[in-house]
């Protein structure tokens, strides 16, 4: 499956997610249930997948999680936050660049409109 398509099934699972449980709830609550649908779809899914930092040839646990990792290839970064900011896309970027992967999304549940809260982002390797 593509990164592409992937990135359909993210969208429409995110917006299912966001209808059902509305906005006001905290970021573990919609990770629970992302994963939860994505899964339903067959797609190997990982939550709080570890992402070290390497410097100098050497390999650095320092403590950043993707909050989902789709197939090896798609990041997602979740939020519950009142507006997202340019350091959250920084955040999403960094981790693309870390991991290799060419697809991230930022997702915010804190709106009245879940489209509102999506980001695709793209790293360009």
């Amino acid at each position: 499956m593509t990164e592409n398509e992937i990135g359909k099934i993210v969208v429409d699972s995110a917006i299912k997610v966001h209808k059902i449980l509305g906005p006001g709830l905290l970021e573990s609550a919609y990770e629970a249930c992302l994963v939860h649908e994505l899964k339903k779809h067959y797609l190997n899914v990982k939550s709080q997948v570890g992402l070290p930092v390497t410097y100098e040839d050497v390999v650095l646990d320092v403590g950043y999680r993707i909050d989902v990792f789709i197939e090896a290839k798609v990041i997602l970064e979740l939020k519950a936050v009142e507006k997202l900011l340019p350091i959250h896309e920084a955040q999403l970027l960094s981790y693309l660049k870390l991991s290799g992967c060419k697809l991230g999304f930022l997702l915010n549940f804190n709106v009245y409109r879940m489209k509102d809260g999506i980001r695709r982002m793209v790293n360009r390797l």
